[in-house]
């Protein structure tokens, strides 16, 4: 999925503190935006969908994370259940949609995202073809409504923002292989 839709549902479970821990909301939505886009780091210090990803061992995590919260709530634990909540939620997506290759709508490769707790890749459930995919933009577009009915004043930039990301990128999305090839041709010559 999209970077977009990723922060887009860290920001939808964080919409929930604005009932619950009202005082949380501002910190719980940044630590989950900021959740939620962190896995894709690894295609920066490692290996993607594999490094930072980590679907079993990250909801593990996330779930005493969010317990804790949940009994003692303070701005440090909401932020770190927000942060790994959404962590977790965006590797168990990836797991959802196509495959990591430049090109998913070709399904050259089965691998999703790699669990290190079986010690393999998990094959792509295609639910969401690939990133920037229709049902990709779709998704983000309704994940985006309950942080935009819901966070307080100045936060609603957050997921306005995520759709003016989404929106173009999804537009666009099946030619930028194309143009990376380009690139690449030119920064080699």
């Amino acid at each position: 999925m999209m970077a977009p839709t990723h922060v887009l549902a860290g920001l939808a479970g964080a919409s929930l503190l604005v009932a619950t821990a009202p005082e949380h909301a501002t910190v719980g939505a940044l630590a989950a935006a900021a959740g939620g886009v962190a896995p894709d780091l690894d295609a920066l210090v490692g290996t993607h969908r594999r490094t930072l990803h980590s679907p079993v061992y990250g909801t593990l995590v996330a779930a005493p994370a969010v317990a804790l919260a949940a009994l003692a709530p303070s701005a440090l634990t909401v932020a770190l259940a927000a942060f790994l909540g959404a962590a977790a939620l965006h590797a168990v997506a990836d797991a959802l949609e196509g495959g990591r290759e430049l090109r998913p709508w070709e399904r050259t490769t089965d691998r999703a995202v790699y669990s290190h707790y079986h010690g393999r890749w998990l094959r792509a459930r295609r639910l969401v073809r690939y990133d920037g995919a229709p049902e990709d933009l779709v998704l983000a577009a309704l994940l985006a409504v309950p942080s935009l009915a819901v966070l307080p004043g100045a936060l609603r930039w957050l997921p306005a923002a995520c759709l003016a990301v989404a929106v173009p990128y999804a537009l666009v999305r099946r030619r930028i292989p194309g143009l990376v090839e380009r690139f690449r041709a030119r920064t080699r010559a």
